[in-house]
Protein backbone atom coordinates (compact mmCIF):
# COMPACT_ATOMS: atom_id res chain seq x y z
CA UNK A 1 0.00 0.00 0.00
CA UNK A 2 1.37 3.36 -1.00
CA UNK A 3 1.68 6.04 1.46
CA UNK A 4 -0.09 8.96 0.63
CA UNK A 5 2.12 12.00 0.28
CA UNK A 6 2.27 15.02 2.27
CA UNK A 7 0.33 18.26 0.37
CA UNK A 8 2.41 21.64 0.32
CA UNK A 9 0.25 24.63 1.29
CA UNK A 10 0.22 26.76 -1.85
CA UNK A 11 1.22 30.14 -0.95
CA UNK A 12 -0.64 33.51 -2.23
CA UNK A 13 1.05 36.82 -1.98
CA UNK A 14 -0.61 39.20 0.24
CA UNK A 15 -1.84 42.61 -0.76
CA UNK A 16 -0.46 45.76 0.65
CA UNK A 17 -2.02 48.66 0.63
CA UNK A 18 -0.75 52.41 1.21
CA UNK A 19 -2.43 55.13 2.84
CA UNK A 20 -4.24 56.68 -0.93
CA UNK A 21 -5.61 53.36 -1.57
CA UNK A 22 -7.01 52.64 1.92
CA UNK A 23 -8.57 56.45 1.22
CA UNK A 24 -7.00 58.24 4.16
CA UNK A 25 -6.07 61.15 1.74
CA UNK A 26 -8.27 64.45 2.14
CA UNK A 27 -10.70 65.61 -0.64
CA UNK A 28 -13.11 68.16 -0.63
CA UNK A 29 -16.23 66.48 0.94
CA UNK A 30 -13.77 64.08 3.21
CA UNK A 31 -15.17 65.45 6.40
CA UNK A 32 -18.66 65.22 5.45
CA UNK A 33 -21.68 62.44 4.86
CA UNK A 34 -21.96 63.77 1.50
CA UNK A 35 -19.31 62.05 -0.49
CA UNK A 36 -17.78 63.65 -3.38
CA UNK A 37 -14.74 64.52 -5.55
CA UNK A 38 -15.39 67.68 -6.10
CA UNK A 39 -16.16 70.84 -4.51
CA UNK A 40 -19.50 72.20 -5.50
CA UNK A 41 -19.89 75.77 -6.39
CA UNK A 42 -22.60 76.00 -4.17
CA UNK A 43 -23.48 74.64 -0.66
CA UNK A 44 -24.69 71.60 -2.63
CA UNK A 45 -24.41 70.21 -5.63
CA UNK A 46 -26.50 70.63 -8.41
CA UNK A 47 -27.59 67.89 -10.97
CA UNK A 48 -25.54 69.06 -13.43
CA UNK A 49 -22.47 68.61 -11.13
CA UNK A 50 -23.27 65.34 -10.12
CA UNK A 51 -23.34 64.02 -13.43
CA UNK A 52 -20.98 65.70 -15.02
CA UNK A 53 -17.66 66.82 -12.84
CA UNK A 54 -15.13 64.23 -13.25
CA UNK A 55 -16.79 61.79 -15.84
CA UNK A 56 -13.94 62.25 -17.35
CA UNK A 57 -10.74 61.22 -15.36
CA UNK A 58 -7.92 63.75 -15.14
CA UNK A 59 -4.24 62.43 -14.16
CA UNK A 60 -3.69 66.66 -12.66
CA UNK A 61 -6.72 65.21 -9.97
CA UNK A 62 -7.29 61.20 -10.07
CA UNK A 63 -4.84 58.92 -11.87
CA UNK A 64 -1.57 58.64 -10.04
CA UNK A 65 -0.03 56.37 -13.18
CA UNK A 66 -0.73 58.82 -15.89
CA UNK A 67 -3.41 58.74 -18.92
CA UNK A 68 -4.78 55.36 -19.04
CA UNK A 69 -5.23 55.63 -22.95
CA UNK A 70 -3.47 57.32 -25.82
CA UNK A 71 -3.20 57.85 -29.94
CA UNK A 72 -0.59 56.54 -32.26
CA UNK A 73 1.23 59.94 -32.60
CA UNK A 74 -0.16 61.91 -29.63
CA UNK A 75 0.09 62.12 -25.94
CA UNK A 76 -2.48 60.09 -23.68
CA UNK A 77 -5.54 61.40 -23.21
CA UNK A 78 -6.68 65.58 -23.61
CA UNK A 79 -2.80 66.82 -23.82
CA UNK A 80 -3.62 70.75 -23.29
CA UNK A 81 -0.84 71.05 -25.69
CA UNK A 82 -3.99 71.16 -28.37
CA UNK A 83 -4.63 74.89 -27.86
CA UNK A 84 -2.41 78.07 -27.39
CA UNK A 85 -4.00 79.03 -24.46
CA UNK A 86 -3.69 77.89 -20.77
CA UNK A 87 -4.98 77.46 -17.25
CA UNK A 88 -3.86 77.30 -13.83
CA UNK A 89 -6.86 74.56 -13.55
CA UNK A 90 -9.03 73.48 -16.46
CA UNK A 91 -11.89 72.34 -13.98
CA UNK A 92 -12.70 75.38 -13.12
CA UNK A 93 -15.34 75.82 -15.91
CA UNK A 94 -18.88 74.60 -15.23
CA UNK A 95 -21.46 75.53 -17.91
CA UNK A 96 -23.66 78.53 -16.39
CA UNK A 97 -26.69 77.04 -18.57
CA UNK A 98 -25.69 73.78 -16.78
CA UNK A 99 -26.64 71.59 -20.00
CA UNK A 100 -26.54 67.68 -19.23
CA UNK A 101 -28.32 64.80 -21.20
CA UNK A 102 -31.92 65.23 -20.16
CA UNK A 103 -31.65 69.22 -20.94
CA UNK A 104 -30.38 68.41 -24.08
CA UNK A 105 -33.43 66.23 -24.80
CA UNK A 106 -35.87 68.68 -23.09
CA UNK A 107 -35.01 71.82 -24.45
CA UNK A 108 -34.48 70.99 -27.92
CA UNK A 109 -37.90 68.82 -28.16
CA UNK A 110 -39.31 71.54 -26.97
CA UNK A 111 -38.12 74.12 -29.37
CA UNK A 112 -38.98 71.59 -32.12
CA UNK A 113 -42.79 71.10 -30.80
CA UNK A 114 -43.18 74.83 -30.99
CA UNK A 115 -41.57 75.18 -34.87
CA UNK A 116 -43.78 72.37 -35.92
CA UNK A 117 -47.09 74.04 -33.88
CA UNK A 118 -46.23 76.97 -36.08
CA UNK A 119 -46.04 75.71 -39.07
CA UNK A 120 -48.99 73.49 -38.61
CA UNK A 121 -50.90 77.18 -38.09
CA UNK A 122 -49.62 78.70 -40.48
CA UNK A 123 -50.39 76.18 -43.27
CA UNK A 124 -53.81 76.01 -41.62
CA UNK A 125 -54.30 79.87 -41.70
CA UNK A 126 -52.71 79.63 -45.63
CA UNK A 127 -50.59 82.52 -43.62
CA UNK A 128 -47.52 82.23 -46.66
CA UNK A 129 -50.33 83.75 -49.44
CA UNK A 130 -50.40 87.20 -47.60
CA UNK A 131 -46.23 87.06 -48.20
CA UNK A 132 -44.86 89.92 -50.65
CA UNK A 133 -43.68 88.26 -53.62
CA UNK A 134 -39.86 90.12 -52.67
CA UNK A 135 -39.85 88.41 -49.28
CA UNK A 136 -41.00 85.09 -50.92
CA UNK A 137 -37.69 85.34 -53.20
CA UNK A 138 -35.71 86.81 -49.80
CA UNK A 139 -36.27 83.31 -47.85
CA UNK A 140 -36.18 81.36 -50.73
CA UNK A 141 -32.66 82.56 -51.88
CA UNK A 142 -31.18 83.94 -48.10
CA UNK A 143 -32.89 82.74 -45.32
CA UNK A 144 -32.54 78.57 -46.89
CA UNK A 145 -28.93 79.77 -47.93
CA UNK A 146 -28.45 80.28 -44.36
CA UNK A 147 -28.77 76.48 -43.52
CA UNK A 148 -25.50 75.89 -45.45
CA UNK A 149 -23.71 77.84 -42.52
CA UNK A 150 -25.14 76.22 -39.45
CA UNK A 151 -24.75 72.82 -40.72
CA UNK A 152 -20.96 73.70 -41.80
CA UNK A 153 -20.72 75.13 -38.12
CA UNK A 154 -22.26 71.92 -36.17
CA UNK A 155 -20.68 69.17 -38.28
CA UNK A 156 -17.15 70.36 -38.98
CA UNK A 157 -16.33 73.01 -36.25
CA UNK A 158 -18.04 72.31 -33.02
CA UNK A 159 -18.22 68.74 -34.09
CA UNK A 160 -14.48 68.56 -34.13
CA UNK A 161 -13.75 71.03 -31.01
CA UNK A 162 -16.09 68.75 -28.33
CA UNK A 163 -13.35 66.12 -28.63
CA UNK A 164 -10.38 67.96 -28.34
CA UNK A 165 -11.08 70.37 -24.70
CA UNK A 166 -8.91 69.39 -21.38
CA UNK A 167 -11.94 68.47 -19.57
CA UNK A 168 -15.74 67.03 -19.94
CA UNK A 169 -17.01 70.12 -18.86
CA UNK A 170 -16.27 72.17 -21.34
CA UNK A 171 -16.82 69.11 -24.39
CA UNK A 172 -20.35 69.19 -22.87
CA UNK A 173 -20.61 72.60 -23.69
CA UNK A 174 -19.76 72.72 -26.92
CA UNK A 175 -21.39 69.27 -27.84
CA UNK A 176 -24.81 71.16 -26.96
CA UNK A 177 -23.00 74.24 -29.20
CA UNK A 178 -23.11 71.46 -31.99
CA UNK A 179 -26.61 70.21 -31.27
CA UNK A 180 -27.58 73.71 -31.68
CA UNK A 181 -26.42 74.12 -34.67
CA UNK A 182 -27.20 70.89 -36.60
CA UNK A 183 -31.45 70.81 -35.39
CA UNK A 184 -31.19 74.41 -36.38
CA UNK A 185 -29.80 73.86 -40.06
CA UNK A 186 -32.42 71.13 -40.08
CA UNK A 187 -35.26 72.94 -38.94
CA UNK A 188 -34.26 75.43 -41.75
CA UNK A 189 -33.85 72.56 -44.20
CA UNK A 190 -37.73 70.93 -42.94
CA UNK A 191 -39.15 74.67 -43.20
CA UNK A 192 -37.90 74.95 -46.60
CA UNK A 193 -39.47 71.65 -47.82
CA UNK A 194 -42.86 73.06 -46.31
CA UNK A 195 -42.72 76.17 -48.33
CA UNK A 196 -41.84 74.20 -51.33
CA UNK A 197 -45.37 71.70 -50.91
CA UNK A 198 -47.30 74.83 -49.59
CA UNK A 199 -49.58 77.07 -52.19
CA UNK A 200 -47.44 79.59 -53.00
CA UNK A 201 -44.84 79.60 -55.80
CA UNK A 202 -41.49 79.09 -53.89
CA UNK A 203 -38.40 77.66 -55.61
CA UNK A 204 -37.34 75.13 -52.72
CA UNK A 205 -33.61 74.73 -54.53
CA UNK A 206 -32.72 78.38 -54.93
CA UNK A 207 -30.93 78.24 -51.82
CA UNK A 208 -28.26 75.79 -52.89
CA UNK A 209 -27.44 77.99 -55.85
CA UNK A 210 -26.99 81.22 -53.55
CA UNK A 211 -24.64 79.03 -50.88
CA UNK A 212 -22.36 78.34 -53.96
CA UNK A 213 -22.13 81.10 -56.71
CA UNK A 214 -24.58 84.32 -55.18
CA UNK A 215 -21.56 86.95 -54.91
CA UNK A 216 -23.52 87.85 -51.49
CA UNK A 217 -22.85 85.01 -49.89
CA UNK A 218 -19.28 83.94 -50.83
CA UNK A 219 -17.72 86.23 -47.85
CA UNK A 220 -19.75 84.07 -45.38
CA UNK A 221 -19.07 80.43 -47.07
CA UNK A 222 -15.27 81.75 -47.03
CA UNK A 223 -15.35 82.46 -43.27
CA UNK A 224 -17.44 79.06 -42.63
CA UNK A 225 -14.95 77.29 -44.42
CA UNK A 226 -12.12 78.73 -43.26
CA UNK A 227 -13.21 77.91 -39.47
CA UNK A 228 -13.32 74.48 -40.33
CA UNK A 229 -9.75 74.39 -40.75
CA UNK A 230 -8.66 75.51 -37.26
CA UNK A 231 -6.53 72.96 -35.80
CA UNK A 232 -6.34 74.62 -32.17
CA UNK A 233 -9.90 74.32 -30.63
CA UNK A 234 -9.69 77.12 -28.25
CA UNK A 235 -9.02 79.41 -31.71
CA UNK A 236 -11.81 77.84 -33.43
CA UNK A 237 -14.21 78.36 -30.52
CA UNK A 238 -13.39 81.78 -29.97
CA UNK A 239 -13.36 82.68 -34.25
CA UNK A 240 -17.18 80.91 -34.20
CA UNK A 241 -19.01 82.00 -31.05
CA UNK A 242 -17.29 85.42 -30.42
CA UNK A 243 -16.04 86.59 -33.60
CA UNK A 244 -18.06 85.17 -36.45
CA UNK A 245 -21.33 85.26 -34.58
CA UNK A 246 -21.26 88.30 -33.15
CA UNK A 247 -20.48 90.16 -36.35
CA UNK A 248 -22.31 87.78 -39.16
CA UNK A 249 -24.44 85.81 -37.23
CA UNK A 250 -26.48 88.07 -35.26
CA UNK A 251 -26.27 90.81 -38.04
CA UNK A 252 -28.85 88.12 -40.19
CA UNK A 253 -30.51 86.71 -38.04
CA UNK A 254 -31.34 88.89 -35.19
CA UNK A 255 -30.55 92.21 -36.86
CA UNK A 256 -32.39 91.87 -40.32
CA UNK A 257 -34.61 89.05 -40.87
CA UNK A 258 -36.20 89.11 -37.55
CA UNK A 259 -36.78 93.16 -37.77
CA UNK A 260 -38.22 92.82 -41.04
CA UNK A 261 -40.10 89.90 -41.73
CA UNK A 262 -43.54 91.02 -40.01
CA UNK A 263 -43.23 93.86 -42.36
CA UNK A 264 -43.73 91.65 -45.28
CA UNK A 265 -46.74 89.78 -44.25
CA UNK A 266 -45.04 87.28 -42.49
CA UNK A 267 -44.68 85.59 -38.73
CA UNK A 268 -43.34 82.17 -39.30
CA UNK A 269 -40.04 83.13 -40.28
CA UNK A 270 -39.06 84.93 -37.00
CA UNK A 271 -40.23 82.12 -34.87
CA UNK A 272 -38.06 79.16 -36.72
CA UNK A 273 -34.93 82.18 -36.69
CA UNK A 274 -35.86 83.44 -33.32
CA UNK A 275 -35.45 79.54 -32.17
CA UNK A 276 -31.43 79.60 -33.65
CA UNK A 277 -30.95 83.08 -32.15
CA UNK A 278 -31.67 81.72 -29.00
CA UNK A 279 -29.41 79.14 -29.18
CA UNK A 280 -26.64 81.45 -29.57
CA UNK A 281 -27.51 83.01 -26.06
CA UNK A 282 -26.89 79.92 -24.41
CA UNK A 283 -24.21 79.39 -26.34
CA UNK A 284 -22.26 82.83 -25.75
CA UNK A 285 -23.06 82.85 -22.35
CA UNK A 286 -21.09 79.72 -21.78
CA UNK A 287 -18.13 80.76 -24.47
CA UNK A 288 -18.01 84.23 -22.28
CA UNK A 289 -17.54 81.81 -18.73
CA UNK A 290 -15.23 80.23 -20.92
CA UNK A 291 -13.08 82.65 -22.03
CA UNK A 292 -13.23 84.98 -19.19
CA UNK A 293 -12.31 82.37 -17.28
CA UNK A 294 -8.96 82.35 -18.86
CA UNK A 295 -8.31 86.17 -19.90
CA UNK A 296 -8.38 86.72 -15.93
CA UNK A 297 -6.21 83.46 -14.72
CA UNK A 298 -3.71 84.84 -12.90
CA UNK A 299 -0.87 82.89 -13.96
CA UNK A 300 -1.29 82.94 -17.52
CA UNK A 301 -4.14 85.60 -17.79
CA UNK A 302 -2.19 87.98 -19.68
CA UNK A 303 -0.48 85.64 -22.37
CA UNK A 304 -4.03 84.67 -23.23
CA UNK A 305 -5.30 87.81 -23.64
CA UNK A 306 -1.96 88.62 -26.16
CA UNK A 307 -3.18 85.09 -27.88
CA UNK A 308 -6.90 86.03 -28.21
CA UNK A 309 -5.97 89.45 -29.59
CA UNK A 310 -3.80 87.51 -31.54
CA UNK A 311 -7.10 85.67 -32.86
CA UNK A 312 -9.46 88.96 -33.48
CA UNK A 313 -5.68 89.95 -35.64
CA UNK A 314 -6.86 86.88 -37.71
CA UNK A 315 -10.72 86.70 -37.96
CA UNK A 316 -12.40 89.83 -37.24
CA UNK A 317 -11.33 91.31 -40.98
CA UNK A 318 -12.67 87.99 -42.73
CA UNK A 319 -15.90 88.38 -40.71
CA UNK A 320 -16.07 92.28 -41.70
CA UNK A 321 -15.80 91.31 -45.12
CA UNK A 322 -18.30 88.38 -44.80
CA UNK A 323 -20.80 91.16 -43.37
CA UNK A 324 -19.66 94.04 -46.17
CA UNK A 325 -20.80 91.43 -49.08
CA UNK A 326 -24.01 90.72 -47.58
CA UNK A 327 -24.89 94.46 -47.58
CA UNK A 328 -27.04 94.21 -50.70
CA UNK A 329 -29.70 91.85 -49.10
CA UNK A 330 -30.65 94.53 -46.89
CA UNK A 331 -32.79 96.39 -50.26
CA UNK A 332 -34.25 93.63 -51.46
CA UNK A 333 -37.35 92.92 -49.13
CA UNK A 334 -40.43 95.44 -50.59
CA UNK A 335 -40.42 97.12 -47.01
CA UNK A 336 -37.10 97.95 -45.88
CA UNK A 337 -37.80 98.92 -42.26
CA UNK A 338 -34.16 98.79 -40.81
CA UNK A 339 -30.81 100.01 -43.12
CA UNK A 340 -27.70 98.06 -42.74
CA UNK A 341 -25.90 100.38 -41.19
CA UNK A 342 -28.61 100.45 -38.30
CA UNK A 343 -28.08 96.34 -38.33
CA UNK A 344 -24.05 96.66 -38.15
CA UNK A 345 -24.63 99.18 -35.37
CA UNK A 346 -26.23 96.40 -33.47
CA UNK A 347 -24.15 93.39 -34.34
CA UNK A 348 -20.97 95.70 -33.29
CA UNK A 349 -22.67 96.92 -29.74
CA UNK A 350 -23.15 93.04 -29.13
CA UNK A 351 -19.35 92.76 -30.42
CA UNK A 352 -18.10 95.40 -28.04
CA UNK A 353 -20.20 94.31 -25.03
CA UNK A 354 -18.66 90.82 -25.37
CA UNK A 355 -15.51 92.23 -25.80
CA UNK A 356 -15.73 94.00 -22.79
CA UNK A 357 -17.00 91.11 -20.35
CA UNK A 358 -13.85 88.88 -21.42
CA UNK A 359 -11.53 92.24 -20.97
CA UNK A 360 -10.16 92.20 -24.17
CA UNK A 361 -9.52 95.56 -26.41
CA UNK A 362 -11.19 96.24 -29.44
CA UNK A 363 -9.18 95.48 -32.95
CA UNK A 364 -8.91 97.42 -35.49
CA UNK A 365 -10.88 97.48 -38.79
CA UNK A 366 -14.76 97.18 -37.72
CA UNK A 367 -15.31 100.25 -39.94
CA UNK A 368 -17.41 99.34 -43.42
Amino acid sequence: MVSAEKVQPQSFPKPEFTGAEAGLLDFPSSKSRSYNYFKPKKLRATMYEDVTMDVQPDPERHLSQGWLYGFANSPGGYPPEWTAVKSTDWHLFLDPNEEWEQTIYRNNANTVRQIERTLSNAKAAGAYKHWTPSWTKFVENHVGAWMHAEHGLGMHVFMSEQRSAPTNMINNAIAVNCVHKLRFAQDLALYNLDLSESEIEFDGSAHKASWQSAPVWQGVRENVERLTAIGDWAESLFAANVVFESLVGSLFRSHLVMQIAARNGDYVTPTVVGAGEHDYDRDRRYSKVLFAMLTADEQHGEANKETMQGWMDTWVPISVQAARELQPIWSQPHEKVVTFAESWEAALTGFRTLLSDLNLSEPKGLDL
